[in-house]
């Protein structure tokens, strides 16, 4: 894996790194109708007694391939643990990781044949080799002859911008290019499955939108199957296909990002009147369609999501209330609000 020196260290010893090399086909074994990760029932606590923490509670979900899938959680939620969980470099105390179909505890070596990991904070490329370098160290690393795949590396460095600094020393690089490299360095081997921890942090905004068109690419072309973490909701939102958000150490959502934000027929609309009086909004607030309210010393604001039918029927029930709307307002979702709204946090974290 090239997550970290640390994480190498940390993978290998355990034998849960290191990709088996075939020319014709570097995993022949594996069962290609198995779902790419699966996860069941990972729980994992630190310290003990009055001082125990739960940082997974239970979590359970599975990811197919060629699917990119965005984790998401405020801090504490559970998610770093979750990941390295899955990876390997943490041991959780009950539950079982597949990756492939391959039990990830009882062959870790060939369940993890084919993963690789870039991971936040932690530096993922060697910065006295040059960018090229990098690529082929890192695709030795992962048991593939770096020859082998020199076409490949060519293709990221263009692809991802990076044809003019091939031959530069990674460390006279831009924050924003070394993270490129980092991209490059995970992808060089051709592994199956992808773990994203801020893979856009430090780009400027077309340098995102190109790492973004590549994960697409790479996504469509070749089945690689990404899991991505990241704290800019816009990202998250445009590239993934599904989104599982956690919190305390459970799962609270896990959907396609349409369904998340709305795209199902539903309406979202913000009322306001001064005839929302406080015993009227805590009724309202009993029905489905009504999804917040707020009592204000104007009167209230009522925030709806239903479909025509469920429209229909509240606004018929406001009327035979007497309630004359001040405003209807169209409300824009977007993934943040979403995430605020199942997690309660002020906003996303990393």
């Amino acid at each position: 894996m090239t997550a970290s020196d640390d994480a190498v260290s940390t993978v290998e010893t355990s034998e849960s790194a290191g990709r088996a090399s075939s020319e014709s086909d570097p995993h022949p074994d594996r069962a290609t109708e198995e779902p790419a990760v699966s996860i069941d029932s990972i729980r994992k606590t630190f310290g003990d007694g009055a001082e125990a923490v739960t940082a997974v509670d239970g979590v359970s979900f599975t990811i197919e391939r060629g699917a990119i899938v965005g984790l998401l959680g405020p801090n504490g939620a559970g998610k770093t643990t979750l990941i390295k969980s899955i990876l390997g470099m943490v041991l959780p105390d009950e539950g079982g990781v597949r990756i492939g179909g391959v039990d990830a505890r009882a062959s870790p070596r060939r369940a993890y044949t084919s993963v690789d990991a870039m991971l936040e904070g932690a530096r993922n490329d060697y910065w006295r080799l040059t960018v090229r370098e990098n690529l082929r160290y890192f695709a030795a690393v992962s048991g593939v002859d770096p020859d082998s795949v020199a076409d490949r590396h060519e293709r990221l460095l263009d692809r991802l911008e990076l044809s003019e600094k091939a031959d530069v020393p990674v460390r006279d690089l831009s924050r924003g290019m070394k993270q490129k490299v980092s991209l490059a360095s995970v992808l060089a081997g051709g592994a199956d499955v992808v773990f994203l921890d801020e893979p856009t942090l430090g780009l400027d905004v077309e340098s995102s939108r190109t790492l973004q068109r590549e994960l697409r690419r790479l996504v469509a072309e070749e089945e690689l199957t990404v899991v991505l973490s990241s704290h800019d909701m816009d990202v998250v939102e445009r590239v993934c296909d599904r989104v599982v958000i956690m919190t305390d150490g459970r799962i609270v959502a896990d959907d396609s990002v349409d369904a998340l934000l709305g795209a199902d027929n539903a309406h979202w609309l913000e009322l306001t009147s001064e005839d929302f009086g406080y015993d009227l909004l805590q009724a309202l607030a009993e029905r489905d369609a009504v999804v917040g309210t707020e009592h204000t010393d104007t009167g209230g604001r009522v925030e709806v999501r239903a479909d025509s039918d469920g429209l229909y029927a509240l606004m018929a029930r406001l009327e035979d209330r007497g309630v004359r709307l001040e405003s209807v307002r169209s409300i824009e979702r977007d993934l943040e609000s979403v995430f605020v709204d199942q997690t309660g946090a002020g906003g996303p974290a990393p």
